[in-house]
């Protein structure tokens, strides 16, 4: 609306550039959003914000036409929150590892063809069937991989709480003994935020 109001945007826009995204303003001006704004945007795939301003004439149409996102704000710290939102979601997520539950080994049991079955009690959490599984034997992790295979009798479960029995195989790992320790995890995807 004034050349005021382009100025503390700018700037502040400008102040939201990271390492990782840098906010690149390729035009600023005063006045009414024009067919000629959405043109540019459309040819440098930009975004357009107005402040108190609308667009004027064919700039509506021409903006669905090209698939332009307009933009309108009143207030200048609802434009700055929006825009890093918008930031946000473009840093790729951290990836982060999520304990789901423990077991202890109570028994093995040795099948000819297919290897060895820990019988096990689940002692904190769920094991789920498709977890990375850690094996810990004297509080050193021998082993990490997943399983093949998560029993309750002998039906197939997706996943087995603490307090309860089950069977497990480790996929092509057979060395568990009596008193291992089976740790389940999962990676989680945590948003990243602006710095």
């Amino acid at each position: 609306d004034v050349d005021g109001s382009v100025e503390a945007l700018t700037d502040s826009f400008g102040k939201l550039s990271t390492e990782e995204i840098v906010v690149n303003i390729i035009h600023k001006g005063v006045g009414a959003i024009t067919e000629s704004d959405v043109l540019l945007a459309s040819a440098s795939d930009a975004i357009i914000i107005g402040f108190n301003v609308r667009p004027a004439g064919n700039a509506r149409q021409v903006a669905d036409k090209e698939e332009i996102d307009i933009r309108t704000y009143s207030i200048i710290y609802d434009a700055i929150n929006d825009l890093k939102d918008a930031m946000e979601g473009m840093l790729s997520p951290v990836m982060k590892e999520e304990i789901t539950g423990t077991a202890e080994i109570r028994e093995t049991f040795k099948i000819s063809k297919i290897g060895t079955i820990a019988g096990c009690m689940v002692t904190s959490g769920k094991i789920y069937r498709n977890s990375g599984v850690r094996l810990i034997r004297d509080g050193v992790v021998i082993y990490t991989g997943e399983l093949s295979s998560l029993k309750r009798f002998k039906d197939d479960v997706k996943e087995v709480s603490k307090g309860y029995d089950c069977g497990m195989q480790i996929k092509n790992y057979n060395d568990i003994r009596e008193g291992d320790i089976v740790e389940a995890y999962q990676e989680v995807a945590v948003k990243k935020k602006l710095k």
